[in-house]
Protein backbone atom coordinates (compact mmCIF):
# COMPACT_ATOMS: atom_id res chain seq x y z
CA UNK A 1 0.00 0.00 0.00
CA UNK A 2 2.87 2.33 1.03
CA UNK A 3 4.71 1.93 -2.12
CA UNK A 4 1.33 2.23 -4.38
CA UNK A 5 1.01 5.75 -2.74
CA UNK A 6 4.61 6.08 -3.21
CA UNK A 7 4.05 5.75 -6.82
CA UNK A 8 1.35 7.09 -7.39
CA UNK A 9 2.18 10.24 -5.30
CA UNK A 10 5.95 10.64 -6.71
CA UNK A 11 5.33 12.92 -9.68
CA UNK A 12 2.20 14.67 -8.42
CA UNK A 13 4.42 16.50 -6.10
CA UNK A 14 7.53 16.63 -8.73
CA UNK A 15 5.09 18.24 -10.84
CA UNK A 16 3.77 20.75 -8.25
CA UNK A 17 7.72 21.17 -7.22
CA UNK A 18 8.55 21.94 -10.61
CA UNK A 19 5.51 24.52 -11.19
CA UNK A 20 6.43 26.23 -7.92
CA UNK A 21 10.25 26.47 -8.81
CA UNK A 22 9.03 28.18 -12.38
CA UNK A 23 6.58 30.97 -10.34
CA UNK A 24 9.68 31.64 -7.92
CA UNK A 25 11.87 32.29 -10.70
CA UNK A 26 9.82 34.43 -12.40
CA UNK A 27 9.10 36.23 -9.18
CA UNK A 28 12.39 36.35 -8.63
CA UNK A 29 13.46 37.77 -12.05
CA UNK A 30 10.19 40.59 -12.18
CA UNK A 31 11.96 41.78 -8.88
CA UNK A 32 15.24 42.16 -10.15
CA UNK A 33 14.31 43.60 -13.56
CA UNK A 34 12.06 45.87 -11.53
CA UNK A 35 14.73 46.95 -9.15
CA UNK A 36 16.50 47.53 -11.97
CA UNK A 37 14.29 49.83 -14.40
CA UNK A 38 14.30 53.33 -14.00
CA UNK A 39 11.51 55.05 -12.57
CA UNK A 40 11.85 57.80 -15.47
CA UNK A 41 12.27 55.54 -18.09
CA UNK A 42 8.71 54.59 -19.42
CA UNK A 43 7.87 58.51 -20.07
CA UNK A 44 11.54 59.07 -21.67
CA UNK A 45 11.02 58.06 -25.25
CA UNK A 46 7.43 60.43 -24.93
CA UNK A 47 9.68 63.51 -23.65
CA UNK A 48 12.04 63.71 -26.69
CA UNK A 49 9.10 62.94 -29.08
CA UNK A 50 7.45 65.98 -27.61
CA UNK A 51 10.30 67.59 -27.74
CA UNK A 52 10.71 67.38 -31.45
CA UNK A 53 14.13 65.92 -31.52
CA UNK A 54 15.01 63.77 -34.67
CA UNK A 55 16.39 60.29 -34.74
CA UNK A 56 19.55 58.77 -35.36
CA UNK A 57 18.55 57.95 -38.84
CA UNK A 58 17.60 61.75 -39.44
CA UNK A 59 21.09 63.52 -38.65
CA UNK A 60 23.25 65.16 -40.78
CA UNK A 61 26.58 63.90 -40.03
CA UNK A 62 28.84 66.03 -42.50
CA UNK A 63 28.08 69.30 -41.46
CA UNK A 64 28.41 70.95 -37.79
CA UNK A 65 25.09 72.76 -38.54
CA UNK A 66 23.34 74.05 -41.25
CA UNK A 67 25.27 76.14 -43.64
CA UNK A 68 23.63 80.02 -44.06
CA UNK A 69 21.69 79.96 -47.51
CA UNK A 70 24.39 81.94 -49.79
CA UNK A 71 26.90 79.44 -49.11
CA UNK A 72 24.53 76.72 -49.65
CA UNK A 73 23.68 77.71 -52.88
CA UNK A 74 27.38 79.01 -53.99
CA UNK A 75 28.20 74.91 -52.76
CA UNK A 76 25.28 73.77 -55.23
CA UNK A 77 26.21 75.94 -57.84
CA UNK A 78 29.88 75.13 -58.19
CA UNK A 79 29.62 71.52 -59.26
CA UNK A 80 27.15 72.36 -61.93
CA UNK A 81 29.49 75.12 -63.47
CA UNK A 82 28.38 78.03 -61.73
CA UNK A 83 31.46 79.57 -60.17
CA UNK A 84 30.81 83.10 -59.57
CA UNK A 85 28.63 83.05 -56.72
CA UNK A 86 31.62 81.39 -54.51
CA UNK A 87 33.49 83.71 -55.88
CA UNK A 88 31.74 86.64 -54.85
CA UNK A 89 31.00 85.31 -51.71
CA UNK A 90 35.44 84.92 -51.05
CA UNK A 91 35.72 88.36 -52.17
CA UNK A 92 33.24 89.99 -50.30
CA UNK A 93 34.54 88.00 -47.31
CA UNK A 94 37.72 89.19 -47.86
CA UNK A 95 36.78 92.68 -48.44
CA UNK A 96 35.26 92.68 -45.41
CA UNK A 97 38.18 91.43 -43.81
CA UNK A 98 36.52 88.23 -42.28
CA UNK A 99 39.08 85.70 -42.35
CA UNK A 100 36.74 83.06 -40.20
CA UNK A 101 33.70 83.33 -42.59
CA UNK A 102 36.37 83.67 -45.66
CA UNK A 103 38.56 80.09 -44.98
CA UNK A 104 35.13 78.43 -43.93
CA UNK A 105 33.75 79.20 -47.37
CA UNK A 106 37.48 78.29 -49.12
CA UNK A 107 36.94 74.73 -46.50
CA UNK A 108 33.77 73.81 -48.34
CA UNK A 109 35.02 74.37 -51.90
CA UNK A 110 38.19 72.85 -51.59
CA UNK A 111 36.72 69.58 -50.43
CA UNK A 112 34.24 70.07 -53.73
CA UNK A 113 37.02 70.51 -55.79
CA UNK A 114 39.31 67.62 -54.53
CA UNK A 115 36.14 65.33 -56.11
CA UNK A 116 36.51 67.22 -59.23
CA UNK A 117 37.61 70.40 -59.88
CA UNK A 118 36.25 71.02 -63.56
CA UNK A 119 34.32 74.21 -62.33
CA UNK A 120 37.29 75.98 -60.46
CA UNK A 121 39.33 75.02 -64.08
CA UNK A 122 37.02 77.01 -65.29
CA UNK A 123 36.94 80.33 -62.73
CA UNK A 124 41.02 79.80 -63.33
CA UNK A 125 40.17 80.37 -66.90
CA UNK A 126 38.31 82.86 -67.21
CA UNK A 127 39.68 85.17 -64.02
CA UNK A 128 43.58 84.12 -64.23
CA UNK A 129 45.82 85.60 -60.66
CA UNK A 130 41.91 85.39 -58.88
CA UNK A 131 42.80 85.40 -55.12
CA UNK A 132 39.87 83.27 -54.34
CA UNK A 133 40.69 80.56 -57.34
CA UNK A 134 44.39 80.43 -56.52
CA UNK A 135 43.19 80.13 -52.33
CA UNK A 136 40.51 77.16 -53.20
CA UNK A 137 43.25 75.37 -55.75
CA UNK A 138 45.87 75.41 -52.53
CA UNK A 139 43.68 73.84 -50.39
CA UNK A 140 42.12 71.66 -52.71
CA UNK A 141 45.09 70.17 -53.39
CA UNK A 142 45.49 69.64 -49.76
CA UNK A 143 41.94 68.20 -49.47
CA UNK A 144 43.04 65.78 -53.04
CA UNK A 145 45.99 64.61 -51.23
CA UNK A 146 44.37 63.79 -47.55
CA UNK A 147 42.06 61.59 -50.34
CA UNK A 148 44.79 60.19 -51.65
CA UNK A 149 46.02 58.70 -48.65
CA UNK A 150 43.01 57.53 -47.39
CA UNK A 151 41.36 57.52 -43.68
CA UNK A 152 43.29 54.20 -42.75
CA UNK A 153 45.89 53.70 -40.08
CA UNK A 154 49.76 53.47 -41.65
CA UNK A 155 49.78 49.72 -41.06
CA UNK A 156 46.93 49.45 -43.84
CA UNK A 157 48.21 52.35 -46.34
CA UNK A 158 50.37 51.15 -48.95
CA UNK A 159 53.40 52.70 -50.21
CA UNK A 160 51.70 53.86 -53.54
CA UNK A 161 49.35 55.67 -51.39
CA UNK A 162 52.15 57.65 -49.27
CA UNK A 163 53.99 58.14 -52.25
CA UNK A 164 50.69 59.98 -54.28
CA UNK A 165 49.95 62.00 -50.57
CA UNK A 166 53.42 62.88 -50.15
CA UNK A 167 53.76 64.12 -53.91
CA UNK A 168 50.16 65.97 -53.83
CA UNK A 169 51.11 67.51 -50.44
CA UNK A 170 53.94 68.83 -51.96
CA UNK A 171 52.72 70.37 -55.20
CA UNK A 172 49.99 71.97 -52.39
CA UNK A 173 53.29 74.22 -50.82
CA UNK A 174 53.59 75.36 -54.19
CA UNK A 175 50.23 76.73 -55.01
CA UNK A 176 50.39 77.95 -51.15
CA UNK A 177 53.31 80.62 -51.86
CA UNK A 178 50.62 81.75 -55.23
CA UNK A 179 47.86 81.93 -52.72
CA UNK A 180 50.02 83.93 -50.47
CA UNK A 181 51.27 86.21 -52.99
CA UNK A 182 47.72 87.04 -54.89
CA UNK A 183 46.20 87.67 -51.63
CA UNK A 184 45.26 90.75 -49.30
CA UNK A 185 48.45 91.45 -47.44
CA UNK A 186 46.49 90.94 -44.06
CA UNK A 187 44.60 87.71 -44.77
CA UNK A 188 45.72 84.69 -42.96
CA UNK A 189 43.88 82.00 -45.47
CA UNK A 190 46.70 80.55 -47.42
CA UNK A 191 48.86 79.88 -44.00
CA UNK A 192 45.71 78.45 -42.42
CA UNK A 193 45.36 75.62 -45.19
CA UNK A 194 49.50 75.21 -45.35
CA UNK A 195 48.97 74.17 -41.86
CA UNK A 196 47.40 70.85 -42.98
CA UNK A 197 50.43 70.38 -45.57
CA UNK A 198 52.83 70.68 -42.30
CA UNK A 199 50.81 68.10 -40.21
CA UNK A 200 50.55 65.19 -43.61
CA UNK A 201 54.45 65.97 -44.30
CA UNK A 202 55.99 65.99 -40.90
CA UNK A 203 57.29 69.60 -41.24
CA UNK A 204 59.75 70.97 -38.38
CA UNK A 205 58.21 72.61 -35.02
CA UNK A 206 60.84 75.81 -36.43
CA UNK A 207 58.59 75.63 -39.85
CA UNK A 208 54.72 75.14 -38.03
CA UNK A 209 56.18 78.27 -35.63
CA UNK A 210 56.83 80.34 -38.90
CA UNK A 211 53.49 79.64 -40.37
CA UNK A 212 51.46 80.51 -36.76
CA UNK A 213 53.53 83.74 -36.54
CA UNK A 214 52.27 84.70 -40.53
CA UNK A 215 48.81 84.00 -39.08
CA UNK A 216 49.26 85.74 -35.86
CA UNK A 217 50.26 88.35 -37.22
CA UNK A 218 47.27 88.97 -39.31
CA UNK A 219 44.50 87.49 -37.36
CA UNK A 220 45.43 86.66 -33.79
CA UNK A 221 42.14 84.46 -32.62
CA UNK A 222 41.49 82.80 -35.61
CA UNK A 223 39.51 79.85 -34.70
CA UNK A 224 40.35 77.40 -37.59
CA UNK A 225 43.73 78.48 -37.37
CA UNK A 226 43.96 76.92 -34.10
CA UNK A 227 42.15 74.72 -34.56
CA UNK A 228 44.38 72.94 -37.44
CA UNK A 229 47.47 74.13 -35.56
CA UNK A 230 46.49 72.13 -32.20
CA UNK A 231 46.30 68.96 -34.36
CA UNK A 232 49.69 69.99 -35.63
CA UNK A 233 50.61 70.00 -31.81
CA UNK A 234 48.98 66.65 -30.56
CA UNK A 235 50.69 63.59 -30.05
CA UNK A 236 48.96 61.82 -33.26
CA UNK A 237 50.68 64.28 -35.42
CA UNK A 238 53.92 66.04 -34.65
CA UNK A 239 54.16 67.06 -30.89
CA UNK A 240 52.74 65.79 -27.96
CA UNK A 241 49.93 65.72 -24.97
CA UNK A 242 52.10 68.21 -23.14
CA UNK A 243 53.07 70.60 -25.96
CA UNK A 244 49.16 70.26 -26.96
CA UNK A 245 47.82 71.44 -24.01
CA UNK A 246 50.26 74.05 -23.50
CA UNK A 247 49.64 75.31 -26.94
CA UNK A 248 45.89 75.25 -26.59
CA UNK A 249 46.19 77.44 -22.68
CA UNK A 250 48.55 80.28 -24.41
CA UNK A 251 45.23 80.34 -27.07
CA UNK A 252 42.78 81.09 -24.33
CA UNK A 253 45.03 83.47 -22.22
CA UNK A 254 44.01 86.97 -22.73
CA UNK A 255 41.25 86.02 -25.69
CA UNK A 256 39.13 88.39 -26.17
CA UNK A 257 35.22 87.55 -25.13
CA UNK A 258 33.20 85.54 -28.43
CA UNK A 259 36.55 84.49 -29.86
CA UNK A 260 35.68 80.63 -28.83
CA UNK A 261 39.11 80.62 -27.95
CA UNK A 262 38.41 78.65 -24.53
CA UNK A 263 37.13 75.44 -26.60
CA UNK A 264 40.99 74.44 -27.22
CA UNK A 265 41.62 73.22 -23.99
CA UNK A 266 38.70 71.03 -23.87
CA UNK A 267 40.16 69.51 -27.35
CA UNK A 268 43.55 69.04 -26.36
CA UNK A 269 41.73 67.16 -23.41
CA UNK A 270 39.49 65.61 -25.43
CA UNK A 271 42.43 64.17 -28.13
CA UNK A 272 44.78 63.07 -25.04
CA UNK A 273 41.81 61.38 -22.81
CA UNK A 274 42.96 57.84 -22.70
CA UNK A 275 41.18 57.18 -19.49
CA UNK A 276 38.25 54.61 -18.85
CA UNK A 277 36.33 56.84 -15.74
CA UNK A 278 34.56 60.11 -16.62
CA UNK A 279 36.35 61.33 -13.41
CA UNK A 280 39.19 62.87 -15.51
CA UNK A 281 36.03 65.13 -16.75
CA UNK A 282 35.14 65.88 -13.22
CA UNK A 283 37.73 67.98 -11.95
CA UNK A 284 37.34 71.11 -10.44
CA UNK A 285 39.65 72.38 -13.78
CA UNK A 286 37.58 70.66 -15.88
CA UNK A 287 34.55 72.42 -14.75
CA UNK A 288 35.78 75.89 -15.14
CA UNK A 289 36.95 74.73 -18.42
CA UNK A 290 33.31 74.28 -19.52
CA UNK A 291 31.97 77.24 -17.53
CA UNK A 292 34.67 79.28 -19.41
CA UNK A 293 33.32 78.11 -23.03
CA UNK A 294 29.78 78.55 -21.60
CA UNK A 295 30.80 82.17 -21.27
CA UNK A 296 32.84 82.55 -24.71
CA UNK A 297 29.72 80.96 -26.70
CA UNK A 298 27.30 83.38 -24.91
CA UNK A 299 29.39 86.19 -25.91
CA UNK A 300 30.75 85.26 -29.64
CA UNK A 301 28.52 86.62 -32.83
CA UNK A 302 25.48 84.26 -33.28
CA UNK A 303 26.93 83.97 -37.16
CA UNK A 304 30.31 82.80 -36.15
CA UNK A 305 30.67 80.03 -38.53
CA UNK A 306 32.20 78.17 -35.80
CA UNK A 307 30.15 78.50 -33.16
CA UNK A 308 28.52 75.20 -33.71
CA UNK A 309 31.33 72.75 -33.50
CA UNK A 310 32.13 74.62 -29.62
CA UNK A 311 28.22 73.73 -29.00
CA UNK A 312 28.79 70.27 -29.60
CA UNK A 313 31.90 69.95 -27.49
CA UNK A 314 29.74 71.57 -24.71
CA UNK A 315 26.92 69.35 -25.22
CA UNK A 316 29.33 66.08 -24.44
CA UNK A 317 31.27 67.28 -21.65
CA UNK A 318 28.30 69.14 -20.11
CA UNK A 319 26.65 65.50 -20.46
CA UNK A 320 29.75 63.68 -19.19
CA UNK A 321 29.75 66.51 -15.95
CA UNK A 322 25.77 65.20 -15.45
CA UNK A 323 24.49 69.09 -15.82
CA UNK A 324 21.61 67.91 -17.99
CA UNK A 325 19.11 71.20 -17.93
CA UNK A 326 22.66 73.02 -19.47
CA UNK A 327 23.46 69.79 -22.21
CA UNK A 328 19.97 69.55 -23.08
CA UNK A 329 20.22 73.24 -23.86
CA UNK A 330 23.01 72.92 -26.18
CA UNK A 331 21.35 69.70 -27.67
CA UNK A 332 18.67 71.07 -28.85
CA UNK A 333 20.21 74.08 -30.35
CA UNK A 334 22.64 71.31 -32.39
CA UNK A 335 19.73 68.65 -33.42
CA UNK A 336 19.90 67.63 -36.69
CA UNK A 337 23.65 68.00 -37.26
CA UNK A 338 26.38 65.88 -35.99
CA UNK A 339 29.42 66.35 -37.96
CA UNK A 340 32.16 67.82 -35.53
CA UNK A 341 34.15 66.90 -32.47
CA UNK A 342 33.48 64.74 -30.20
CA UNK A 343 30.82 62.73 -32.61
CA UNK A 344 33.09 62.21 -35.45
CA UNK A 345 35.74 60.44 -33.95
CA UNK A 346 32.85 57.83 -32.71
CA UNK A 347 31.73 54.62 -34.21
CA UNK A 348 28.35 55.86 -34.98
CA UNK A 349 28.00 59.26 -34.52
CA UNK A 350 24.55 60.08 -34.82
CA UNK A 351 23.61 57.09 -32.37
CA UNK A 352 25.94 58.71 -29.70
CA UNK A 353 24.48 62.05 -30.39
CA UNK A 354 20.94 60.82 -29.80
CA UNK A 355 21.85 58.47 -27.19
CA UNK A 356 23.83 61.09 -24.83
CA UNK A 357 20.81 63.76 -25.34
CA UNK A 358 17.84 61.46 -24.66
CA UNK A 359 19.36 60.68 -21.32
CA UNK A 360 20.07 64.51 -20.63
CA UNK A 361 16.44 64.91 -21.76
CA UNK A 362 15.46 62.57 -19.59
CA UNK A 363 17.02 63.85 -16.42
CA UNK A 364 16.45 67.06 -17.43
CA UNK A 365 14.06 69.41 -15.06
CA UNK A 366 11.15 70.00 -16.56
CA UNK A 367 11.64 73.76 -16.95
CA UNK A 368 14.46 72.68 -18.92
CA UNK A 369 12.37 70.12 -21.25
CA UNK A 370 9.87 72.80 -21.92
CA UNK A 371 11.90 75.75 -22.37
CA UNK A 372 11.38 76.88 -26.39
Amino acid sequence: MIILLWVVLTPLALGLLVIGLRLLNAVVRGYIEGSRADPHAAGAAARVAALGLLDAERQHTELAAPLPPAVAIALAAAPAGDWEPAADLLAAAAAARDWERRTFLCEQLADLAADDDTWLRAWEESRPGDPGAALVRARGTVFLAWKVRGAKRAVATTDEQFEGFHRTLARSREEHLRAVALAPVDDPSPYVGEIWTAIGLGLPHDEMRRLWREITDRAPHHYEATFSALQYWCGKWCGSAESARAFAVRAAAGAPPGSLMTAFPLIAHYEHDESDSTDVDRTPEMFAAVDAALADVAAADPGHPRLAEVRHLLAYYLYLQNRWDEALEQFRLLDGYVGALPWRYKGDPAAEFCRMRDESARYATPGAREAS
